[in-house]
């Protein structure tokens, strides 16, 4: 790697390396489409219990940090073009191999958690619309055949994520619609979104809601980590990444504000699994439950299908940076898809779903995220007076510092068994760093063997 950190134009990785599949209007759907997911889909009622009515407030919170850390992600991703991410910009600031390490493990871990309250949500009510099967063989199933997706190739994944995004953004747009329908018809609550829980203080309750409620934000950063096979992204990036970011803020207020103005907020927070199937049951529109459940999860396939892509590529680019394995950098020759690193998510996929359930994984993905986006909006600040030598975004230096502050507030409403997780998948990876460094180590005390030796 470069000074820029650029990786030299002679590297090829085994297998020809990796190609630039992706247009503008992929990435946008790449970016709707994980952040329309899992969060939306599963965890409204579990905001309800936090926040009472106003839910879209703590959507609408959840939101504004969003956007304040995807200023940081846009001028760090234009201005080092990189696969690995999130660990690229905290070597070049910090110019620890170790440091960076645990950020790039936090944020392949902040997938696979994220894929894995996916996993597990699959088999949840939605499923239950059709057959009842047991939750942890649904779960492995579902991650084998993502994975084959993934393995399949780039271009294809994208273009299955397009399917799926469509599907999945006419589901809560029908939402809208049943609200719209209740509001004009007189059937809703229209004063229920202004209501607040009386369990706690309202600014404690609405960041208390902003932090389960930030699961559903989440995915936007992911796409950083296929810059390598995006067309021409300092020219790409900006405007996919606001834009999807806005996109889906918009449309989260508007069904957040529709579920408490048609169902009771203690209602909505008893669903756990399906919340927004209450809207369909208690609203004006007649809708079959069934289709809704389908819809349902094909917003859960496509939020699990953007983390394992995500992961495997941040994989990848950990490889390629010589701080994991080199075999993990191998790309199949015919897919052109780091196929090792492929293989190897799924297998850890594999005891995350059966020792977690949706709630945990999810809010284990929330800490881990919100950890590694400090770092990033701190990488912002530290790399400013570095220069590259082409244009890129940059970002109003006081946003980087409102968004760590905000940050840390959210991080003080998560409750201490969430960080333990956390910390737990955080040394198992500082072991494989360990590992991985005495393996190098007594390779290189070898050294080359001799003929006859």
């Amino acid at each position: 790697m470069d000074d820029s950190g650029r990786l030299p134009e002679s590297r090829v990785e085994e297998g020809g390396g990796l190609v630039r599949a992706i247009g503008p209007r992929l990435l946008l759907l790449f970016i709707i489409g994980d952040m329309l997911g899992t969060g939306i889909y599963v965890r409204v009622g579990a905001v309800a219990g936090e926040v009472g009515g106003a839910v879209w407030v703590s959507f609408l919170v959840a939101f504004i940090l969003a956007t304040l850390t995807a200023f940081a992600y846009v001028e760090l991703v234009t201005k080092y073009p990189g696969a690995a991410g999130a660990a690229l910009y905290a070597n070049l600031a910090f110019r620890s191999p170790l440091f960076s390490f645990i950020i790039a493990f936090a944020v392949i871990c902040s997938g696979l958690a994220s894929a894995g309250a996916a996993a597990r949500a699959f088999g949840g009510d939605y499923l239950a619309q059709f057959v009842s099967l047991p939750a942890l063989l649904v779960a492995f199933l579902f991650v084998i055949v993502l994975s084959l997706v993934n393995f399949i190739g780039i271009s294809e994944s994208f273009k299955t994520n397009l399917v799926l995004t469509l599907i999945e953004l006419s589901g809560l747009l029908l939402i809208i619609l049943i609200g719209a329908i209740a509001l004009f018809g007189g059937t809703a609550e229209p004063t229920r979104p202004f209501e607040f829980s009386t369990d706690a203080a309202v600014p404690l309750a609405v960041l208390t809601g902003a932090s389960v409620a930030f699961y559903a934000l989440i995915g936007f950063e992911d796409s950083v980590n296929v810059v390598e096979e995006t067309e021409n992204p300092s020219r790409t990036f900006p405007r996919a990444l606001f834009g999807g970011i806005v996109l889906t803020g918009v449309v989260y207020l508007l069904v957040a504000f529709t579920a408490t103005m048609i169902v009771a907020p203690a209602t909505l927070a008893g669903e756990e699994s399906a919340p927004l199937r209450l809207v369909l049951t208690d609203g004006p529109l007649a809708f079959p439950p069934q289709l809704f459940a389908i819809i349902a999860l094909v917003a859960i396939t496509n939020t699990a299908l953007a983390n394992l892509i995500m992961s495997s590529r941040v994989l990848y680019g950990m490889a390629q940076e010589g701080v994991m394995p080199a075999i993990f950098a191998r790309v199949h020759r015919g897919r052109h898809t780091p196929w090792v690193a492929i293989v190897f998510i799924a297998l850890v996929m594999f005891g995350l779903v059966y020792t977690g359930d949706v709630g945990d994984l999810a809010n284990t993905t929330v800490v881990l995220l919100l950890l590694v986006f400090i770092v990033v909006n701190i990488a912002v600040l530290v790399l400013r007076r570095d220069q590259v030598d082409h244009d890129h975004f940059t970002a109003p230096i006081v946003i980087p510092i409102l968004a760590i502050l905000t940050i840390l507030v959210l991080l003080f409403q998560q409750e201490s068994e969430i960080f333990l997780r956390a910390g737990i998948l955080l040394l198992i990876g500082l072991g494989l760093y360990v590992l991985n460094y005495l393996v190098k180590r007594g390779l290189d005390r070898e050294g080359p063997q001799q003929p006859g030796g």
